[in-house]
């Protein structure tokens, strides 16, 4: 019996990893989709032709980065749907408004035009009952100091010349951002009590808990 049945996890979920950068998403995403037996949806940083130019000016691009991550996931949901679930998704939509855009519009980095602008779009897109959310978001959270290091190993020349009191700003915004989330159920993972990449002993455990969180969410609507 494979984990996924076991665990009476319905074949067209769309469970979410969302955490700061560097916290360990695709990682974990992989491990689950693997032990699920379900398809991945990574964040396409590659062919973004933005991202670099972001992080040598955050006042000049914060705007065109944000719009064009809003387009890409949103149209990532829609295709990730239409397919029917069965899905592991690296990153949600909903972390580029509540934390990223608010960031840079609350710290001078992006207008008060340019933000009134993207939220408006965001909430036109994102924020109707048309929309479809996923059925579980997964928090990574660990301690600053650990995700720095995560961020150094990882070794992407970009994210290491960012200036610490950057990550600094993102931890704590992602700390408060997940405690007001209310779009779908959260599961919450310390990213020091597992090991996505030690096999099914170190997963189970995140399956018993997702699978417990889709049947309490399943019987809700049936009641």
């Amino acid at each position: 019996m494979n984990l996924r049945t076991k665990y009476n996890i319905p074949s067209n979920s769309v469970i979410t990893i969302a955490g700061t950068v560097g916290v360990g998403k695709s990682t974990l995403t992989n491990a689950l989709a693997d032990a699920l037996q379900f398809r991945t949806s990574f964040e396409k940083v590659d062919t973004n032709p933005y991202l670099d130019k972001f992080y040598h000016d955050f006042s000049r691009w914060s705007f065109h980065l944000q719009v064009y991550f809003l387009a890409e996931r949103f149209k990532e949901q829609k295709r990730i749907f239409e397919y029917g679930g069965g899905f592991i998704q690296d990153r949600s939509i909903y972390e580029d408004t509540g934390i990223f855009a608010r960031m840079h519009y609350e710290k001078g980095t992006m207008s008060e035009v340019d933000y009134e602008t993207y939220t408006s779009l965001f909430e036109a897109m994102v924020m109707t009952p048309y929309f479809p959310h996923p059925d579980l978001l997964i928090y990574l959270e660990g301690s600053l100091e650990d995700i720095l290091q995560r961020i150094d190993r990882r070794g992407r020349e970009m994210e290491k010349q960012t200036p610490i009191d950057y990550w600094k700003e993102m931890h704590g915004r992602y700390e408060k951002w997940i405690d007001s989330f209310s779009a779908c159920p959260v599961l919450r993972l310390n990213i020091n009590e597992y090991d996505a990449i030690a096999g099914s002993q170190s997963i189970e455990p995140i399956i018993e808990k997702i699978g417990t969180i889709l049947q309490h969410k399943n019987n809700s609507k049936k009641a």
